[in-house]
């Protein structure tokens, strides 16, 4: 048996989310955000997905992951994010983002040593604080614009809290990003792509949209959002998560489950053990305070999430046995348990939840040709 949690990628469901980001930016150039192993659900398979179905741009955070791409056969154009190793920026031929002067400085030294010319993209501090031009930056962008090997091809800024109810922050963002967008095309600086919407600002923040998006969680199926409107369009889950039933025993009332005695059954119980532990992803702060599902009803975790195991309460479901399913994150008749709910029990957020299953676990894929 193998250990742990089974993970199952459901790529037609990357392709219908695609779709609602095309219909909500109206056909605007799409840059996927699938850093991270794509949040943990593959970013090979993926990619290749999205690139049947047209997306213009990739983007990934290090230069290992455009390099992964790369030996995959994707050829689409790759933003590196936050790496500057400017001599991989030539071999795997991707598209940096200069966040410094001498970042552009050196890509375009790098440039006229090969004899070859680099688009380059250009980050803008517009209230993150993490990486970025400050303002003003009219100066900064024109000086980059007239060296050598240089072709500036993109300006992007990052929303820092598009995500809350509260958007008057990230609306002074788009102020500043539109400012900016004004005074270089006043300049004489004609620059094809502003980008500045995640997927929060993709789905709440129109006209953050400019001349391209760069959605990263809705891709994958779930909302950016805390809190939940009718409003929102309907997104595909594209992951789900399984574990196996080890073990189920009847324990009389009394008896302690797991360390430290942090659970006690109060009557005569039906324990089950899934055969997956913090080992796998499924977070220690679940211990007592999560459900999963059996047979399409919600079961509790109970005592303390072990590293390999974790047991739960299947007193009050009917048939249950060791060839029984656990759903972690998925449907069961008409039960579903998202990695939104597993984010609030725990005090994180959805992209952690994915991110430490989904790169921990065995992937299978449907919803594509068997080997493509």
């Amino acid at each position: 048996m193998e250990r742990g949690l089974i993970v199952e990628i459901d790529l037609q469901a990357v392709s219908s989310n695609f779709r609602v980001i095309r219909q909500m930016t109206a056909g605007r150039p799409v840059i996927a955000v699938v850093k991270a192993d794509a949040y943990g659900h593959g970013a090979v398979r993926v990619s290749k997905k999205l690139a049947d179905d047209g997306v213009e741009y990739l983007a990934v955070a290090f230069m290992d992951e455009a390099r992964q791409l790369r030996q995959a056969g994707i050829v689409l154009p790759i933003i590196v994010l936050f790496d500057t190793d400017v001599s991989q920026a030539f071999e795997y031929e991707v598209t940096p983002v200069a966040a410094t002067m001498k970042t552009a400085v050196d890509l375009s030294r790098e440039a006229e040593r090969r004899g070859r010319q680099i688009k380059i993209h250009i980050k803008v501090d517009t209230g993150m604080g993490r990486f970025g031009f400050k303002a003003p930056v009219l100066k900064d962008i024109s000086e980059i614009s007239r060296l050598k090997g240089i072709t500036i091809e993109g300006v992007m800024s990052h929303f820092s809290e598009a995500d809350l109810s509260d958007r008057s922050f990230a609306h002074s963002q788009i102020h500043a990003f539109t400012k900016l967008r004004d005074e270089l095309a006043a300049s004489g600086l004609i620059i094809p792509l502003y980008h500045l919407a995640n997927s929060a600002g993709v789905m709440a923040l129109p006209e953050s949209h400019f001349d391209a998006v760069r959605p990263g969680i809705m891709l994958y199926g779930s909302l950016p959002f805390a809190s939940v409107s009718n409003h929102l369009p309907e997104l595909k889950p594209v992951m789900s998560v399984k574990a196996r039933m080890l073990s189920v025993r009847r324990l009389p009332a009394g008896t302690p489950i797991s360390y430290g005695r942090t659970f006690v059954t109060s009557r005569e119980s039906l324990i089950g053990v899934m055969a997956a532990g913090y080992a796998d992803g499924f977070n220690r702060l679940f211990s007592n305070n999560a459900e999963v599902l059996v047979r399409g009803r919600r079961a509790p975790v109970v005592g303390r999430v072990c590293m390999d195991v974790t047991m739960i309460d299947v007193t009050d479901i009917e048939g249950v046995s060791e060839s029984d399913d656990v759903i972690v994150i998925g449907s069961q008749g008409d039960e579903s348990i998202s990695a939104a709910e597993l984010a609030q029990q725990s005090g994180t957020i959805p992209y952690e939840v994915m991110l430490s299953i989904g790169n921990r676990a065995r992937r299978l894929y449907t919803g594509t040709e068997i080997g493509k």
